[in-house]
């Protein structure tokens, strides 16, 4: 007698579709893990997505549901070419150089026209053809990520199984981002996890624009907050990485914020221009003093997609 015939290993779980998912979010850590349970991916320094295709529409998604399909029209249209009839796919929009490097002020310039040098880069899969993937290991997520935007311009993020902290010094070397670690068969799981974590080459922090400097009619910066609760504490100022346009615009984005007070918990010896600290900028610096003031900081861009 012919033994029964072995029903196929199920690829998830049968669900609807979901709509947006709240996306994964790295720890930072001092040191990146080297043990095997580990693999390793290139950390990219752009605008993280989630790309839905379905009912034969492609809709692309900021990391906080924001719909910026017609922002990203170029990464709707490659995205047009996956081989699946619905998916949910979790990754990052970024603008890469000759050298393999991304760069987020880059990026911001791109996309202040039309741009068709912006590319994704895909490292999850969460949902495919009706079914609910995030139960799923995540190498056997990313195996079927790999086979279904195998021929569309989208990229692939691959996961080096290699000594972590050789990859991360290797990073470093070649001027990239950094690197994001994460447990080989981990879930995917919404929110700050531990099973993924980050290292960065350099330290980045968003913080909110409190107010702005200027020398005479020249731009001389910005001044910083963080919050801490309902308060905003002062972060120091940034007066490296603007450039003649980038400045023209801060300038005009943050005239309609102009308040007459500063917005600090505790008010601080400088002479500015306050605004009310709505805008948020990416910081790039070297060292934090003990206040938690950055130093050696550099401005990278505004954060739209938060």
């Amino acid at each position: 007698m012919a033994s029964p015939r072995k029903k196929p290993n199920a690829i998830g779980t049968k669900a609807a579709y979901p709509g947006f998912i709240e996306p994964a979010l790295a720890t930072s850590i001092d040191k990146v893990p080297a043990c095997e349970r580990w693999v390793h991916e290139i950390k990219f320094d752009g605008y993280r997505v989630q790309v839905h295709l379905r009912a034969a529409a492609v809709k692309v998604f900021t990391r906080r549901g924001n719909d910026w399909t017609n922002r990203f029209r170029k990464i709707a249209a490659d995205a047009w070419n996956i081989n699946a009839g619905s998916a949910i796919i979790d990754g990052e929009v970024v603008v890469p150089a000759e050298d393999g490097t991304t760069d987020f002020s880059v990026l911001q310039n791109e996309l202040k026209g039309r741009s068709k040098k912006i590319v994704m880069v895909a490292f999850d899969l969460l949902y495919l053809n009706g079914y609910d993937l995030r139960r799923l290991p995540l190498f056997e997520r990313k195996a079927l990520l790999k086979k279904i935007i195998s021929k569309t311009d989208i990229q692939f993020s691959e996961s080096f199984e290699i000594d972590g902290r050789e990859m991360y010094k290797h990073a470093c070397m070649t001027g990239l981002e950094g690197v994001v670690s994460k447990v080989r068969d981990s879930e995917y799981v919404s929110g700050r996890v531990n099973d993924w974590v980050k290292k960065t080459c350099a330290q980045r922090e968003t913080l909110a624009i409190a107010g702005f400097a200027l020398d005479g009619k020249k731009w001389d910066g910005i001044y910083l907050g963080r919050r801490k609760g309902k308060k905003l504490i002062y972060a120091g100022k940034v007066d490296h990485g603007f450039d003649s346009a980038s400045a023209k615009d801060l300038k005009a984005r943050l005239k309609p914020l102009i308040r007459e007070t500063q917005p600090y918990a505790k008010k601080i010896a400088h002479r500015g221009i306050w605004v009310e600290p709505s805008l948020l900028a990416e910081i790039e610096y070297r060292a934090k003093s003990a206040k938690g003031k950055v130093r050696h900081s550099f401005f990278k861009g505004i954060r739209e997609d938060l």
